[in-house]
């Protein structure tokens, strides 16, 4: 499996313990590479980006509420990010809703609950069925 990860400047130190946490997975960052000031929406496209062009096969990205991010990568087609800030909700997101980014509120969670949350992420798989049906009706 292979991971993009990105975040602005409020996700940054986060982040880097998010990367440092999936030691074992192949995890391409697309910045930032510092807590100086950044904005949201280049990474989200880099992510995106990665995605669509299978460089990777799902994202993380992380924001101060997470909202920003959110926003910017569903304006790409084929991109599905979740707004998750515990396990059962990053776990609900990806069997039901198919998520393929996840986006992390950095301001809001401590390091451990974020690794939690991404690790549950990790290990939950799409269901499909009527579910792939309600995200193709996205995509029309």
């Amino acid at each position: 499996m292979k991971i993009s990860i990105g975040a602005d400047h409020r996700g940054y130190a986060l982040k880097q313990a998010i990367v440092e946490h999936l030691h074992n997975i192949d995890v391409h960052d697309v910045g930032a590479y510092s807590a100086e000031r950044s904005d949201y929406p280049e990474f989200a496209a880099a992510v995106a980006e990665d995605i669509l062009k299978q460089r990777a096969d799902a994202g993380i990205l992380l924001c101060g509420s997470g909202v920003g991010m959110a926003i910017a990568a569903n304006r790409v087609k084929g991109i599905y990010a979740g707004l998750c800030w515990n396990p059962a909700v990053a776990i609900a997101a990806k069997e039901d809703d198919g998520i393929n980014v996840l986006v992390l509120p950095a301001d809001f969670l401590r390091t451990a609950e974020a690794l939690i949350i991404v690790d549950a992420w990790l290990a939950a798989s799409f269901k499909g069925g009527r579910y792939q049906y309600r995200l193709s009706t996205l995509d029309q």
